[in-house]
């Protein structure tokens, strides 16, 4: 530990990404990535922008990327903030609208990054226990807090939460800011943005790392009434006014213009989901339903602990939470049908061993 470190770097845990080898080829089934590449279009914009423009800053206020997303979601240029990744973004929210002082209030088991940024930024929170079936109970989301944060689906139990349990936790908490993370929205459920005009407490984020196949480009927006977005404008005027270069700028356009590429992608992954989800329930595992490109799987007789360290010897790499009440669980991003081929035999194999 650094002598020159401030108090908050000394003490925080820092958020931990899943792990990246370089030892040998791996199946990558632990970072959510999509296993289908970006739009030809969005390359091909990608390759159109790497020109002798760079030399210039890009659009700080990125009104060409604000109108396309505002076009698709039917919402005003001025309701809609893109930034570096989803992360960041939530970075910004925490700065934006939250307090210390007044605790706020996500679930237990949860994106791990919102105790890293509570604990940066100094605001207190209280955990929320999902129920035994891991499902977020509504109404313990109705008591006084300091803003609210629901990641839906939520990761990593892949849960999803119908818009109408968020119209009701919206209209308890009108005096604070309710942030729904819907990073894996596009896999099967629906988004909570029909209810922007009729709550201005309400903040979505989404990114463009998961359905649209761009992890590598670094994207994120947010949703929400123009005194929200005015907010982070705020916060992201303090700090850094170009979040978003010439390069990620062209590609996400395109990524948005090209919804028949979009809609090909997504339904390719719930169909392997779904394939996948049936197989291993075959074998005996316990798999929660899942509207995110992922699956949260426990066997009763194979700790999960084990099969990570096996699968990771087969070189299949998934996600592991040496956590209370999921550390039997396994983290299963969702591949293509080949990679999932792979792991289904290897599992089947795993769990054959006596």
């Amino acid at each position: 530990m650094s002598r020159y470190w401030s108090e908050i770097i000394k003490n925080i845990e820092p958020y931990t990404p899943g792990e990246q080898p370089g030892d040998k080829e791996y199946i990558k089934l632990n970072t959510n990535e999509n296993p289908y590449p970006p739009s030809p279009k969005v390359l091909e914009a990608i390759k159109r922008a790497a020109d002798e423009k760079l030399r210039l800053y890009p659009d700080p206020n990125c009104e060409e990327l604000r109108t396309t997303i505002a076009r698709y979601y039917g919402l005003k240029t001025e309701q809609v903030f893109v930034g570096n990744g989803s992360d960041e973004l939530l970075a910004f929210s925490f700065l934006a609208f939250f307090n210390p002082g007044k605790p706020i209030l996500f679930p237990d088991i949860t994106y791990s990054f919102y105790e890293v940024y509570s604990a940066l930024f100094n605001i207190e929170y209280k955990l929320i226990p999902l129920d035994d079936e891991f499902s977020i109970p509504v109404d313990m989301f109705l008591a006084d807090n300091g803003g609210i944060i629901i990641p839906n689906p939520n990761a990593p139990t892949a849960k999803y939460l119908p818009v109408e349990s968020i119209q009701e936790i919206l209209k308890c908490n009108t005096d604070r800011v309710v942030i729904i993370d819907e990073a894996y929205i596009d896999f099967g459920g629906d988004s909570a943005v029909g209810l922007i005009q009729e709550f201005p407490n309400l903040l979505i984020l989404q990114t463009l790392s998961k359905s649209r196949s761009l992890a590598g480009l670094r994207v994120g927006l947010t949703l929400g009434q123009e005194d929200l977005i005015e907010g982070l404008n705020r916060v992201k005027n303090s700090f850094n006014s170009y979040t978003i270069d010439r390069i990620a700028i062209a590609g996400a356009v395109e990524a948005f213009n090209d919804y028949a590429y979009f809609q090909e992608v997504r339904a390719k992954v719930i169909s392997t989901r779904e394939r996948v989800a049936i197989s291993l329930s075959e074998m005996g595992f316990k798999v929660l339903p899942s509207k995110a490109n992922f699956i949260f799987v426990s066997h009763p007789t194979y700790h999960a602990s084990i099969l990570f360290e096996k699968l990771r010897e087969r070189g299949i790499l998934v996600r592991y939470f040496n956590k209370p009440r999921i550390d039997n669980f396994l983290r299963v991003s969702i591949g293509s049908d080949e990679e999932m081929n792979r792991f289904l035999d290897v599992m089947r194999e795993l769990t054959a061993i006596k």
